[in-house]
């Protein structure tokens, strides 16, 4: 028997509860409580930095901006140390964490997993069809990239208990020291909490959910919702995102191979056009993860878009740009076309003073 195979049944037997004490003992940390954040970066340009600050500042909602640049160590940041709700950029967590699964050898991205009705959550879930039509049987690559290219909610939650479930992806938060990072307990149990409900599996055929929301009284909707804005249980601060993200580019926290693959997973997202996409100069490229939270009396619970941005001269600047905006998405999508504008600017500026 290879040492990878030991490692790999050593691995499903703590998943699967084989392993007592270590589970128990990973079940007492608390899921909420953000770790420390990594070390302020070397402040980036004045003009750049003033520029954010206006940004943020003139933002009809809570804004939460942070950009490192991997080339020369500075950061830019606004709220950038305020926790902002994830949504789904959380699922970039679950796919690192089956990355590094993928390279300490417990599992394989072509083992095939079956997904029932049982499996189905809530939202947005393409999946649900092929489901809904007699089962589906998949790979973990493809729940992988289903996830991140379109956020399929179905696809991540599977990905995620497949690789041992939300403690496996604490775990890896912790253990990698991400810093001020908070993972919750799948999209079926948060989107619940954030709406006033205990998640029942029949919410997610058809429209139960939504008709189950709207049937709570709107005093209770509000509480919940409120609850979540000021302490999200999914929340991060952009500067640990943005610090995360350039350890991956980097290649410090996953295998040459495995960071290439999901960067160019990355790379393929097809949500979020009218955010950062929408702002790009020619030449520059954005590898990225979006987050759109629930809507409620016309506020949004959070609108983000994280990920690397690429000059034409190979630049990187890992972006974090997180919004609670009061209103409308499209002031965030703005702000979002905004800060990418300037430091795309700000970048030109420099390259042309050389």
């Amino acid at each position: 028997m290879t040492s990878a195979l030991v490692r790999r049944l050593i691995w499903l037997l703590a998943s699967s509860g084989g392993l007592v004490g270590a589970a128990s003992a990973a079940q007492q940390v608390d899921p909420l409580a953000p770790l420390a954040s990594p070390p302020t970066a070397v402040p980036g340009p004045e003009a750049l930095r003033a520029r954010i600050r206006e940004i943020g500042r003139s933002f009809d909602g809570k804004a939460g901006i942070a950009i490192v640049n991997l080339r020369d160590g500075w950061e830019a940041s606004w709220n950038g140390d305020t926790l902002f709700p994830q949504q789904s950029c959380s699922k970039l967590w679950v796919a690192i964490t089956a990355m590094d699964a993928v390279d300490k050898g417990r599992i394989s991205l072509d083992d095939k997993v079956t997904l029932g009705r049982d499996d189905l959550t809530l939202f947005h879930q393409p999946l649900a069809a092929k489901v809904l039509g007699g089962g589906h049987t998949t790979t973990l690559n493809a729940l992988l990239f289903t996830a991140i290219t379109e956020s399929d909610n179905t696809a991540n939650d599977k990905l995620m208990r497949s690789i041992g479930g939300p403690q496996r992806v604490r775990d890896m938060i912790q253990n990698k020291g991400l810093g001020a990072i908070r993972f919750y307990e799948g999209e079926r149990a948060l989107q619940s909490k954030i709406a006033g409900l205990i998640w029942s599996q029949s919410y997610s055929i058809g429209d139960a959910f939504y008709k189950a929301r709207s049937a709570l009284p709107m005093s209770v909707r509000q509480a919940s919702f409120n609850r979540y804005l000021s302490d999200p249980y999914d929340g991060a601060s952009p500067h640990a995102i943005a610090n995360a993200l350039a350890r991956l580019k980097k290649g410090e926290l996953l295998s040459p191979s495995s960071t290439s693959k999901l960067l160019n997973t990355m790379g393929r997202t097809r949500t979020g056009k009218a955010r950062v996409r929408a702002a790009l100069a020619p030449g520059w490229h954005w590898n990225h993860k979006t987050g759109t939270g629930q809507v409620l009396n016309g506020r949004i619970g959070g609108i983000n878009d994280i990920g690397l941005l690429t000059a034409p001269d190979g630049t990187v600047y890992a972006m974090a740009l997180m919004s609670i905006p009061n209103k409308s998405d499209g002031a965030a999508q703005g702000m979002m076309q905004t800060v990418t504008r300037a430091v795309i600017a700000a970048h030109q500026t420099r390259v042309a003073s050389r």
